[in-house]
C-alpha cells in the first residue's frame, strides 16, 4: 500500500470530481472506479447532474475501501452515497471556480483533503452578463487552497492537454495517480484508460503529462484568464475615412479610430463609418485637454454603441468561416474529422421587434410592457449550424444589414445616442471630468435581453436624477463624482 495511505484502510477513501461539461468529468470517474475494482477493492461512484450554460460542473463523489475483499473475508464496508464537509481525502476540480465552490462550501480540510485542480478560468454566465467586470476573485482561490487543503497540486492542465494531444480528464488522472493519495499504482490506472479503446494513445500521453506535474511539483500557481476570442473584424477602411481621422486627429487616436471604423464598416457600412467620424467631430472643439482623453473614452464607448448586437449580428457572426475554424481548434476536431455545431438561441418580443418598423413595433413593446408579456413569448431554437439548411437560415438571417437602419431599434439607439453624445459635448463646457464620467455611462449600455433592459433602466436613471438637472442648472459642481459612484454602483449590482 501507498506510504501516504498507512493508518487508512479501517475507513473509506473519498474523492470527489468536479468537472464541466465536455471534459470527460464522467470518463474520469470511470477510470478511477475501474483501476479500485482492477485491485479487488470495493468501490462505489454517485454523481450530482451540472446544468448547461457554465452555471455549475457536474460532481462524482467515489468512495473506495482499500482493502481488497479477499482480505475482508465476506465482510462488507459501508459506503456512503455524498460527500460530507472536512470528509474529502481527494478533490479534483478541472477549473478553478470549481476548487472554490469546495473550498467555500467546506469539502476541504487540511488535515485530510489533496486538492488537484487546473487554475485556468472558463467564466460562468454570472460573470459574464454582469454589466461591469463581474469576475470572481480568482487569486483569493489559490490563496485559500495553500491554507485549506493538506497538499494542493495545482497547475494550468487545459494547456497540459492541449499539448499532450489529450482532454483535462487524463490529464486529472495522471496527477491523481501522481500524488500518491490513492493505493493504486500507475500501471494498474493506465490499465483502466486502455481498458476503455478510446483515444488510448491521447489519454495515456495526457496521464503521463499530469502524472509528471504531479510527481515534479507544480511552481506557484498562476491564474490562467482565458484567451479573448472575439470575432475578427476586419481592419477595412477607405482612403477617404482613412485620411479624414488621419488629418483630423492626433497619432495617439490614429490605431483606435481605425479599429472603430473598422469594426463600423463590418457592422455595416462605411458610411456609417462616417456617421461615427460626424459625430465624433462635434466632440472635438469642446476637448480642450492636450493628451485628448475626453475624445479616446468618448470614441470607444460611441463605436461599440454603434455597434450594438442585434440578431442580425449574432447570425452574421455566427456563419463566419473564422468562427468554424475557431470552434474545430478549441474542440481539437482533427481535418476531415466531422464535426457538428448546434447553436441555441431563445429570441423573445424584444429580440423581434428590434427588427420591425417602428409604427409596428412600439405599440407592440407598449402592449407587452403593460401586461408584463415581455418575457411570455421567447422562443427556444436549436439550430444546427453545421448542416446546409441551419446554415443557411442564420445566413439569410445575417444578411439583412441592409434592413437594419429601417428597423425600430437602429431608430431608437441613434437617437438615444445623439442625445448621449450632445450630453458629453455640453458637459465639456462645463467640466471635463464631468463629461467623462458622462461619457462612461454608456458603459451601461450592453448585451441583450435582461442584461440589456438592466442597462438601459439604470443609464436612463443616471442620466435624468444626475447629468440633466445638472446641465440645465449649468452647474457641475460634485457632478463627476455623484456619476462615477452611481455608474460604480450599478455595475455592481446589475
Amino acid at each position: 500500500m501507498n506510504g501516504a495511505m498507512k493508518g487508512r484502510a479501517e475507513r473509506p477513501l473519498s474523492i470527489q470530481v468536479a468537472a464541466l461539461g465536455g471534459e470527460g468529468g464522467g470518463v474520469l470517474a470511470d477510470w478511477l472506479v475501474t483501476a479500485a475494482e482492477s485491485l479487488g477493492f470495493p468501490v462505489q461512484r454517485t454523481a450530482i447532474p451540472g446544468v448547461a450554460q457554465r452555471t455549475g460542473a457536474t460532481t462524482y463523489y467515489i468512495e473506495i475501501f482499500p482493502t481488497t475483499r479477499s482480505e475482508l473475508a465476506g465482510r462488507e464496508p459501508i459506503l456512503t452515497l455524498t460527500p460530507s464537509p472536512g470528509g474529502i481525502d481527494l478533490m479534483v476540480a478541472s477549473e478553478l471556480m470549481e476548487a472554490g465552490r469546495a473550498l467555500q462550501n467546506g469539502f476541504i480540510s487540511p488535515d485530510r483533503t489533496t486538492l488537484i485542480a487546473s487554475t485556468h478560468r472558463v467564466y460562468s454566465v454570472s460573470e459574464k452578463s454582469a454589466l461591469g467586470d463581474g469576475r470572481f476573485e480568482a487569486e483569493s482561490v489559490l490563496e485559500a487552497a495553500q491554507v485549506l487543503a493538506r497538499q494542493t497540486i495545482l497547475d494550468n492542465f487545459a494547456v497540459l492537454a492541449q499539448e499532450s494531444g489529450s482532454i483535462i480528464n487524463a490529464v486529472l488522472l495522471g496527477a491523481i495517480a501522481g500524488s500518491g493519495t490513492l493505493p493504486i499504482p500507475r500501471q494498474t490506472f493506465e490499465a483502466a484508460i486502455e481498458e476503455t479503446g478510446i483515444a488510448v494513445a491521447a489519454n495515456l500521453s495526457g496521464f503521463a503529462a499530469g502524472f509528471e506535474v504531479a510527481q515534479a511539483g507544480t511552481p506557484e500557481p498562476r491564474v490562467a484568464e482565458p484567451a479573448t476570442t472575439r470575432p475578427t473584424t476586419p481592419r477595412t477602411t477607405t482612403p477617404t475615412v482613412e485620411k479624414r481621422f488621419r488629418q483630423n486627429y492626433p497619432t495617439e487616436l490614429h490605431d483606435l479610430l481605425g479599429e472603430a471604423v473598422g469594426r463600423l464598416i463590418d457592422y455595416q457600412d462605411v458610411a456609417y463609418a462616417a456617421r461615427f467620424l460626424d459625430r465624433l467631430d462635434t466632440l472635438r472643439a469642446a476637448d480642450q485637454g492636450e493628451d485628448r482623453t475626453l475624445t479616446r473614452s468618448t470614441a470607444r464607448h460611441l463605436a461599440a454603441w454603434m455597434a450594438y448586437e442585434d440578431i442580425i449580428r449574432v447570425a452574421d457572426l455566427k456563419t463566419r468561416a473564422d468562427r468554424l475554424r475557431r470552434v474545430r481548434h478549441e474542440v481539437q476536431a482533427r481535418p476531415g474529422e466531422p464535426l457538428r455545431i448546434v447553436d441555441y438561441l431563445k429570441p423573445g418580443l424584444e429580440e423581434l421587434c428590434s427588427l420591425m418598423p417602428g409604427a409596428i413595433a412600439r405599440p407592440l413593446l407598449a402592449w407587452a410592457e403593460r401586461s408584463g408579456k415581455l418575457e411570455a413569448f421567447n422562443i427556444g431554437l436549436h439550430i444546427p449550424t453545421s448542416s446546409v439548411s441551419g446554415f443557411l437560415l442564420l445566413r439569410l438571417l445575417g444578411g439583412l444589414r441592409w434592413w437594419r437602419p429601417r428597423s425600430h431599434r437602429f431608430r431608437d439607439e441613434q437617437r438615444r445616442i445623439d442625445d448621449w453624445l450632445a450630453a458629453v459635448v455640453q458637459a465639456a463646457s462645463l467640466d471635463t471630468e464631468f463629461a467623462l464620467q458622462v461619457a462612461e455611462t454608456a458603459r451601461l449600455r450592453k448585451g441583450y435581453g435582461e442584461t440589456y433592459r438592466r442597462g438601459r433602466r439604470n443609464f436612463d436613471s443616471i442620466i435624468e436624477t444626475l447629468v440633466a438637472p445638472r446641465l440645465a442648472a449649468g452647474d457641475s459642481s460634485g457632478a463627476a463624482i455623484a456619476v462615477e459612484s452611481a455608474i460604480a454602483e450599478a455595475l455592481a449590482t446589475g
